[in-house]
């Protein structure tokens, strides 16, 4: 307890003492911004100043031109309208006008004034003698003006007329819009007429003096505090405008305004709070060094007081872990010398099963080419029967080719089995698929099945092995024949389309795929049990050889049938098989 009230008391005076730098800091830190704040002020009110300054000097020094003098006469106006134009053009001025002493415009730059002028202020001072001033907004074009007129005096000494400048505040605004402090200028009686700041235009003092209420009059947030000489404003007037800000003030008699400033004091709360964060630091790490100094010499006595027992008590643990971790020595040995048994096992059992899938494979692959040499013996006996010995001669050529592309079946699925492969390269499409069809034709005839394949005219090259491709068409093919045994319509339709792939499409009239998820599995088959006409194999080998190609098959209902698509790169010449 006594511990908790000396930390208690220890972070209340590290409160009271950042509470005093942060105060201090703070204050300092608005003298500084306040001395950035008259100079931005200066500056931006100089800049308005000596800006309007070029249109007063140039309403005085245009007002006596003898190009204004005789505009009475109808015929001089063209050539005094064309000087106008000119002066307003090389001085940006909205418009420049001559008036006669009623108030009527006898020349204009751009007109935009109207036809007479008697009823400016500015133009009522002129008549008196002096320069005139007014600001206001244009009627005719909704814009902010800033006018001078200055009056000319005819050889009698009386005034003839007066030359008005009328210049474009939002011109004035360009060069300093958008700067970094919110800057604005009120008039007599307290409305922003000019500022950096767009949102603030048209604002006007309240009725209090402090802060600004906007032209609609609705409610904002405005709170405003005096810290020793400086004002500062609370505001919630837009995300352009500072949430807490100095305001300064300076009056511009010469052109009739008050300018205004307000400095955004974030920078001065954050440089307070760092310096406030920096003391604290300084004393809880004092504070906390002291404390663990303390802590460490009471703890460092409660330690020496039972070091002993501790000492004892790991002896006698060691000892009992060491004992342990022996036993457990033993026990680690024995289960890895049982793991490498089964691990053995494993590889041997796995060898069983890659011989039974191969031996499978094999008998399934060379049943197709066993059909159809029995088909062209048959064939080639019955030419010989009736003499016709050269079509016996093509059979027994086609048992011979048969023979040979069972080699070469046999030898593809060795090498498949041991995961090898023909070297791939270059192999004409068109011709694979007629091949696949002719070894299929003969059963297709006897089963009724009618195949469609619309061959291209020339050849198309795609990226592969020959063999193991007429291989996948024929197994695709004599599958959509097994699919649709006992229908009485019996389609197959053969497509070889161009893409960014090659594709080839295998389509039935049969019932479809029953599960389209496994169709691609080993051993998975539809057919009956014990059934000699399949064993599951097909499609699965049928798979891994186009992966091998890197190409793509799948399978598919279309509601009418099944559909196999099979895609594959096309031939390359700068492609390394």
């Amino acid at each position: 307890m006594h511990r908790a009230w000396i930390i208690s008391g220890f972070l209340l005076a590290v409160g009271l003492l950042s509470a005093a730098v942060w105060s201090y800091g703070y204050r300092q830190a608005l003298a500084q911004l306040r001395q950035q704040a008259e100079a931005d002020l200066e500056l931006a009110s100089d800049r308005l100043s000596t800006q309007l300054q070029v249109y007063q000097e140039l309403a005085v020094l245009m007002a006596e031109h003898p190009g204004l003098l005789g505009l009475d006469d109808p015929t001089r106006r063209p050539a005094a309208k064309a000087l106008l134009l000119e002066v307003a053009d090389k001085t940006a001025a909205l418009d420049v006008i001559f008036a006669d002493t009623k108030g009527k415009v006898l020349a204009a730059a751009q007109g935009v004034a109207g036809g007479n002028v008697a009823d400016s202020a500015a133009f009522a001072r002129a008549m008196q003698g002096a320069l005139g001033s007014e600001h206001g907004i244009l009627k005719s074009l909704g814009r902010r003006t800033f006018s001078y007129a200055a009056p000319a005096f005819g050889t009698d000494g009386q005034v003839r007329g007066a030359l008005m400048v009328i210049a474009d505040v939002e011109d004035v605004e360009e060069t300093w819009r958008g700067s970094t402090q919110a800057v604005f200028f009120t008039d007599r009686t307290g409305r922003v007429f000019i500022s950096n700041r767009s949102e603030l235009l048209f604002w006007t003092r309240a009725g209090d003096g402090r802060g600004l209420v906007p032209p609609t009059a609705r409610p904002t947030d405005f709170e405003t505090q005096r810290l020793g000489p400086h004002e500062i404003w609370r505001l919630g007037w837009g995300p352009y405008l500072p949430a807490r800000a100095l305001h300064l003030s300076r009056d511009l008699p010469v052109i009739g305004m008050t300018g205004e400033v307000l400095m955004d004091v974030a920078p001065a709360r954050r440089l307070a709070g760092l310096q406030a964060a920096a003391v604290a630091a300084i004393c809880l790490a004092f504070g906390a060094m002291l404390y663990l100094a303390t802590e460490r010499r009471r703890t460092l006595a409660d330690a020496n007081a039972v070091l002993e027992s501790r000492v004892a008590q790991r002896t006698r643990a060691l000892t009992a872990a060491n004992t342990a971790l022996r036993r457990e020595v033993a026990e680690r040995q024995e289960a890895e010398a049982a793991l490498k048994r089964a691990q053995a096992e494993l590889v041997q059992a796995g060898k069983l099963s890659a011989l039974g899938q191969m031996s499978a494979g094999i008998s399934h692959e060379l049943n197709q080419p066993l059909m159809a040499i029995q088909q062209f013996a048959d064939n080639g006996a019955a030419f010989v029967k009736r003499g016709r010995g050269e079509k016996a001669g093509e059979n027994l050529g086609r048992i011979s080719e048969m023979a040979a592309r069972m080699a070469r079946i046999i030898k593809n699925l060795r090498a498949f089995a041991r995961n090898e492969s023909e070297p791939m390269g270059k192999v004409d499409l068109v011709q694979v698929i007629n091949t696949a069809v002719e070894l299929t034709e003969a059963r297709l005839r006897a089963d009724g099945v009618l195949l469609h394949w619309q061959a291209p005219t020339g050849p198309v090259f795609a990226w592969g092995g020959e063999v193991r491709l007429v291989q996948v068409f024929v197994n695709l093919i004599n599958n959509a024949a097994d699919a649709m045994q006992g229908q009485t319509d019996k389609r197959i339709e053969l497509e070889l389309a161009a893409g960014p792939r090659l594709q080839v499409t295998v389509r039935d009239t049969g019932p479809g795929i029953a599960d389209p998820d496994r169709i691609f599995e080993p051993f998975y088959s539809t057919k009956a049990v014990g059934s000699s006409e399949g064993m599951g194999l097909g499609l699965s080998i049928s798979y891994g050889l186009v992966q091998s190609f890197g190409g793509d098959i799948r399978g598919a209902n279309t509601g009418g049938g099944a559909v196999f698509t099979v895609e594959l790169d096309y031939f390359k010449e700068d492609k390394v098989a």
